[in-house]
């Protein structure tokens, strides 16, 4: 693409827990889409008023650098449909799907793919930390179900510390994933395209902490990526075909990127799916589409060109 100069709303900030990591991915996205030549306008979805400027601003296409609530899940998606405004990344249910992290693994489960074992805890409902840690084991991992970049996650190692990281995990979320703990090697595998998927080179994240949480994700050396994973080839080669299967799974389209875990024996387990991946310099698409040729300005093109397709 390259040669069409587009006007191009770049959404971002929003509400979310997210909103600063959101504001830096956009700044660098509106840099890269400026330097390919297109006319681009930030958009803070957390200000009043910014659907009339969508609305007034003779847009061909919305870039989402939206991450969490009111922008990862459906909702900017299902706004942008009523505009009639073409956008980067998936659809509202794909979206909605992805961002709830139990509807997820249900899909994943349902297509064939293998997920850790989890159980489901509501706020208000009463549970049995003992009934938890018989069934998944001592050690778990707790996650609010609609949240990202690892907020109000914890790793538990034994049953006395579960019911403080789940009501740490119910100050974000009304519904709580506990998952059963798998160790092994962290490989996250991105994937491009609408019918045609290309799945990028696995990138292997070694987090400075215990595990990959947010001040890993976004501060400059609190993790580092290796690519391609170290791990075995055949083994590589897995990872990319569950990224691609859960994309289809949820319905994804233009992007995502799956996080996986490999064992020593060498089994796959998919832990989630994210439909808007982070952007910034530290972020893992960008670096893996780097790997596979794609530099940062081409891949936003690129994602651009997608969601024109449609």
């Amino acid at each position: 693409m390259g040669s069409t100069a587009l006007r191009i709303a770049v959404l971002m900030g929003g509400r979310s827990a997210e909103r600063e990591v959101s504001l830096h991915t956009g700044e660098q996205v509106c840099g890269a889409l400026s330097s390919r030549g297109h006319q681009v306008v930030a958009v803070d979805t957390g200000e009043h008023g910014f659907i009339d400027v969508l609305r007034a601003g003779g847009f061909d296409v919305a870039f989402i650098c939206l991450h969490g609530r009111l922008g990862e899940d459906g909702t900017i998606q299902g706004l942008l449909e009523l505009l009639d405004l073409p956008y980067v990344g998936s659809g509202v249910l794909a979206s909605a799907l992805a961002m709830d992290k139990v509807m997820s693994k249900q899909c994943f489960v349902a297509a064939g793919i293998p997920t850790p074992a989890w159980t489901v805890v509501h706020r208000g409902q009463r549970y049995s930390a003992k009934e938890i840690a018989d069934t998944l084991g001592e050690k778990v991992v707790v996650k609010p179900a609609s949240e990202g970049s690892s907020v109000g996650m914890s790793i538990v190692h034994e049953r006395a510390e579960l019911e403080p990281a789940i009501e740490r995990a119910f100050e974000h979320d009304r519904v709580v994933l506990v998952e059963a703990f798998v160790a092994g090697t962290e490989v996250t595998v991105g994937v491009l395209g609408n019918e045609e998927l290309m799945a990028l080179p696995t990138l292997e994240v070694v987090p400075e902490h215990e595990f990959y949480d947010y001040e890993s994700k976004y501060i400059p050396g609190m993790s580092r990526h290796i690519i391609p994973a170290r791990v075995p080839e055949p083994v590589r080669a897995e990872c990319q075909r569950i990224a691609l299967a859960a994309h289809r799974a949820l319905g994804c389209r233009g992007m995502s990127r799956s996080d996986t875990i490999v064992t020593a024996d060498g089994t796959v387990y998919l832990l989630e799916a994210n439909t808007i991946p982070g952007m910034t310099k530290t972020s893992l698409l960008p670096d893996a589409a780097r790997e596979a040729g794609i530099e940062f300005s081409e891949l936003c093109d690129r994602l651009v060109a997608l969601a024109l397709e449609r």
